[in-house]
C-alpha cells in the first residue's frame, strides 16, 4: 500500500469559504448528514476541525458536541486531528469533515478517531472525490496553491481499506455535489433557475453523482468479544472395555 505519510504541511482550513463554492458544499453536507442525526444517540459528539466545528448538527441527538481546531475562535478545544486530547473509549460518534487531505499522516487521524470512540460509535467523513472535475483540476499548477487543491485527495476505495484495517464497518457511502469549485457563488445573489436548468441539474445529481466532487463515508466502530474456549476433556477410558473391571485375582484365578 502506498503510504499516505506527507512531510508537507499545506495548512488547515480555518472556514469554509476558504472553497470555491464552500458555503454551497457545506449547505450540501448539512442536508446528508441530516438522516443520520436521527439515528445516532449517546452523551458526546465530537466535531473534528474547524470545518466539523461549523457544520450544523443542531438536530443531532447526542447531548454533549465538542468542537475541536486549530483557528476557529469558536472551537472549544485547541488541538489537532492526529493528536485528540480525548480519553480512548469516550465519545459516541465523531465528525470528520474534510480533515483526511489535510494533515501529513490521514492514516492516524482514522487510528485516532477509532480510538476515542466507544464501541459501536459512529465517525462521519466527507472528502474530496479524486475521481471528479475537482480531482482532474488538480493537475493545473496554479491551482495547486488554493483550496482545496492544495490538498492530497484519497479514493473512496483507499479510505475505506483504512477504516477496515482498524476495525470499522462501512454502513453507507454517498458520492454529490457535481461542480468544478473553480468559482464563489453567493445564494444570495443566485438567480432562481429555470426549469430546464433544474431538469439537468436533477439529471446530473441522479446519473452523475459517481463523478461528485465530494464523497461522505458513514462508519460504526465494532469490537468483537473474546469468547474464551473451553478445553475438550479426555473422558475416554485409559484401558480398553475387555479389560475395564478385571482384577489381577480374578485373572490369575481364571488361569
Amino acid at each position: 500500500m502506498k503510504p499516505a505519510l506527507n512531510e508537507k504541511d499545506s495548512g488547515l482550513p480555518t472556514d469554509w469559504q476558504q472553497f470555491g463554492q464552500g458555503k454551497l458544499l457545506a449547505d450540501k453536507i448539512n442536508a446528508l448528514l441530516q438522516p443520520w442525526w436521527q439515528r445516532i444517540f449517546g452523551y458526546y459528539l465530537l466535531k473534528v476541525g474547524d470545518l466539523s466545528s461549523a457544520l450544523d448538527t443542531k438536530d443531532c441527538k447526542v447531548q454533549h458536541q465538542i468542537t475541536l481546531g486549530n483557528g476557529n475562535k469558536a472551537s472549544y478545544i485547541h488541538a489537532h486531528a492526529d493528536a485528540l486530547p480525548i480519553r480512548a473509549l469516550s465519545v459516541d460518534a465523531v465528525l470528520l469533515a474534510h480533515s483526511l487531505e489535510f494533515n501529513a499522516d490521514p492514516h492516524h487521524v482514522v487510528r485516532e478517531a477509532h480510538r476515542v470512540l466507544m464501541p459501536d460509535g459512529y465517525l462521519l467523513l466527507t472528502g474530496i472525490n479524486p475521481i471528479s472535475m475537482v480531482g482532474a483540476l488538480s493537475a493545473i499548477p496554479w491551482l495547486q496553491e488554493k483550496y482545496p487543491w492544495n490538498g492530497r485527495f484519497f479514493s473512496v476505495a483507499r479510505v475505506k481499506d483504512w477504516l477496515h484495517l482498524v476495525g470499522f464497518e462501512v454502513l453507507s457511502e454517498q458520492r454529490f455535489f457535481c461542480s468544478t469549485m473553480l468559482k464563489a457563488k453567493k445564494n444570495a445573489e443566485k438567480p432562481a433557475l429555470n426549469k430546464t436548468d433544474t431538469l439537468i441539474q436533477a439529471w446530473v445529481e441522479k446519473y452523475l453523482s459517481w463523478f461528485g466532487a465530494s464523497y461522505l463515508l458513514v462508519a460504526r466502530k465494532r469490537e468483537l468479544p473474546l469468547t474464551p474456549i473451553r478445553p475438550k476433556w479426555q473422558l475416554t477410558p485409559q484401558y480398553a472395555n475387555q479389560v475395564k473391571g478385571v482384577s489381577a485375582r480374578q485373572g490369575s484365578t481364571n488361569q
